[in-house]
């Protein structure tokens, strides 16, 4: 094995060897054999698969990979030298990536290929790999003069490193901030587990009392349940002022990077010839235009915000009429709304929540993956970065290797707040042979204290089937060629709907009491409390879509014109809250200093994808709705017309071959309680 872990391709990630001092010996290797195989790429003749791409894709494949273990590193277990690491080696790959997407001796030779003799020859998913690549050297700016070419390697550059910053700054400043509590008769309402955590975690600073943070296993149950109403607000002001020119560091600010961010995408969208950034991210997406998306979304906007402007009449009557509270701010939302909900459906997300133990609900998870696609989940070992870490083999029924993942569950300090899926290494078949996938799941739930397992609310058992969903898009492709292999390739607002259709099956009574036992007594969930679950589904969902709604018109408005300012934006946010939202948050609430998703997440004018894909897969489980008894047989030819094709045809062909007829809204608003 090479001594440097970033450098041994041989097998799985060596996380329990990598060190921040491999990091740049590493990058500069692989990049220097990235940037040779590239310089040979550009003068093979005849230009040929296996002579041009392959060899091409070898090396850029060990790069991306490398980094890839560097960038999760930086978001699951961060530290001062790591991140100095990761930070001094992006500009360098930002560097690398944008040249290749510029590079006009490569994009010529992929023209050679799509003339060549051998395109008619190649199968659909060589044919998509030439004519995406194509279309984004393009969008890549390979056709602009040559000063202009340089004007946009060095924005990408600057946008790279301006969101990694934006996200460390988020990180930080969530966990810089804690409350510590020595009066016990201030956490009246929270759970006996989140007391229990929080006086650990007050322990393990010396301390006595309770120490309370932002981290969502506190902050969330703090809103929730929390009876004092001052400690609601304290720690809802911090949260919603963090990395802003509120917040405590000023150093932490995000706004001038949300001002240059935007400024650099306004700038390279014009370079390009769009009208703005929303336009250039569209051309990879199934929407065609803005004003499609604008429209998409206020079509949504008109229907469900009545149901949504109910939803907080009954809030604010209730809150005024039981609770006392003459007013509803901000930090009572979450609190009056739990009790709303128990009062009228006669259970809370605490009780439903002593249910969801944690090995129970993978067990349903699992099972729920085999039922489907007929393959089981086993657990396999392989070097981690955490202790809490596990891994697991998706294998068939044969026992042949499917694939296999991490499971990163629980939240912790140098912890990227939130949940997501990443790609560790893709499916790739060389010479017969193909490599198989690798995925990361990561969530951010409690975790077990005192000997006990770990519960989760319903709302993270969604979370995980989501993630999972994700995975199996990943996991489950038979595509052998990078470009469209798992999600690769795949249009951005159709890449939620593995993920949100998998949330459907947690509302499956059978599944459900499968996946649940107390966490004291060991018993499944009554179906009594199910029932009242069921009735309680559609509780302020007229609320929760406006806020989606809010977020995705806000993201697609911000990107559609030219950069504005950061005042401009807050104003632009108002705007858009005036128009749909029912709860309007405190002035100084500052909610785009943490929007992760557009400014460092891959959302920027895609958050309306969300809503998008919501449209397919709830039409998708409509199928499943359709045909009761009929779960292996849909499940298969899902996997077969949408998971296994991966990026090789698009997301509405892929779609069509599984409904065998286009998407339909009214599943979504049947889902959702808004129909009619």
């Amino acid at each position: 094995m090479t001594a440097n872990p970033l450098l041994d391709f041989s097998g799985l990630p060596r996380f329990d060897a990598i060190r921040p001092e491999h990091v740049a010996p590493a990058i500069d290797a692989l990049l220097a054999e990235a940037e040779a195989a590239v310089r040979a790429a550009e003068a093979v003749s005849p230009v040929t698969w296996d002579s041009f791409v392959a060899p091409l894709d070898d090396a850029t494949e060990r790069l991306a990979r490398a980094w890839g273990q560097v960038g999760h590193l930086e978001a699951v277990a961060n530290t001062p030298e790591l991140r100095a690491a990761y930070n001094e080696a992006l500009p360098r790959v930002s560097r690398f990536w944008s040249a290749l997407g510029q590079n006009l001796a490569l994009f010529a030779q992929y023209r050679r290929l799509a003339d060549g003799p051998d395109f008619a020859g190649f199968d659909p998913a060589r044919r998509k790999v030439v004519e995406n690549a194509l279309r984004d050297f393009r969008l890549g700016g390979a056709e602009l003069p040559d000063d202009d070419k340089a004007r946009f390697a060095a924005i990408r550059e600057e946008l790279s490193a301006l969101s990694a910053k934006y996200s460390q700054n988020v990180l930080d400043a969530t966990d810089a901030w804690s409350l510590y509590v020595d009066d016990e008769a201030r956490l009246s309402g929270l759970p006996a587990d989140v007391r229990a955590a929080c006086r650990a975690a007050a322990e393990k600073d010396g301390r006595a009392g309770w120490k309370l943070g932002l981290q969502m296993p506190v902050y969330l149950p703090v809103q929730a349940y929390a009876d004092d109403r001052a400690l609601r607000a304290t720690l809802y002001r911090a949260n919603a002022v963090r990395a802003s020119e509120l917040g405590e560091d000023p150093a932490l600010d995000n706004s001038p990077l949300i001002a240059r961010i935007l400024a650099l995408r306004a700038e390279l969208a014009a370079l390009l010839g769009f009208d703005g950034y929303a336009a250039y991210s569209l051309a990879t997406k199934m929407a065609d235009t803005p004003d499609e998306v604008l429209a998409f979304l206020r079509d949504l906007a008109a229907r469900a915000r009545p149901h949504a402007q109910r939803d907080r009449a009954e809030l604010e009557a209730f809150a005024r009429e039981q609770l006392g509270l003459e007013t509803l701010e901000a930090w009572d939302l979450a609190y009056v709304s739990e009790k709303l909900k128990q009062a009228r459906y006669s259970f809370s997300a605490q009780e439903v929540k002593q249910y969801f133990t944690e090995p129970k609900v993978l067990a349903g998870l699992f099972g729920l993956i085999h039922d489907l696609y007929g393959l089981r989940v086993e657990p396999d070992t392989a070097p981690v970065w955490h202790e809490d870490v596990r891994f697991y083999r998706l294998v068939d029924g044969d026992g042949a290797l499917v694939g296999q993942f991490y499971l990163d569950a629980y939240a912790r300090e140098g912890k990227r707040g939130g949940a997501w899926m990443d790609d560790c290494r893709n499916r790739r078949v060389r010479a017969g042979d193909a490599q198989t996938p690798v995925v990361y799941l990561v969530c951010n739930f409690g975790r077990g204290v005192d000997g006990r397992p770990a519960t989760l609310t319903h709302s993270d058992v969604t979370t995980l089937f989501h993630e999972m969903g994700h995975g199996l898009h990943q996991l489950l492709t038979r595509i052998g060629e990078l470009g469209v292999a798992g999600i690769n390739g795949v249009e951005w607002d159709a890449v939620e709907l593995p993920s949100q259709f998998m949330e459907n099956f947690c509302w499956e009574w059978p599944r459900l009491e499968a996946m649940t036992a107390h966490v004291d007594s060991g018993q499944p969930l009554p179906r009594a409390l199910f029932e009242r679950m069921l009735a309680a589904k559609h509780y302020q969902s007229g609320m929760f879509t406006v806020r989606q709604l809010e977020f995705a018109l806000f993201d697609m408005l911000l990107h559609a014109g030219p950069a504005p300012t950061i005042a401009q934006v807050q104003a632009l946010l108002d705007r858009v809250r005036a128009e749909v939202a029912v709860n309007l948050p405190p002035a100084w609430n500052r909610f785009q200093h943490q929007f992760s998703h557009i400014f460092a997440g891959g959302y920027a004018a895609g958050y309306y994808s969300y809503k998008w894909a919501e449209v397919l897969s709830a039409d998708a489980y409509a199928a499943f709705e359709e045909a009761p008894g009929q779960e292996g047989e849909i499940g298969r030819r899902f996997r077969h017309e949408v998971l296994a094709r991966g990026g090789s045809r698009s997301a509405a062909d892929n779609f069509r071959a599984f409904r065998g007829r286009a998407p339909r809204i009214d599943a979504l608003l049947r889902h959702s309680g808004m129909a009619g």
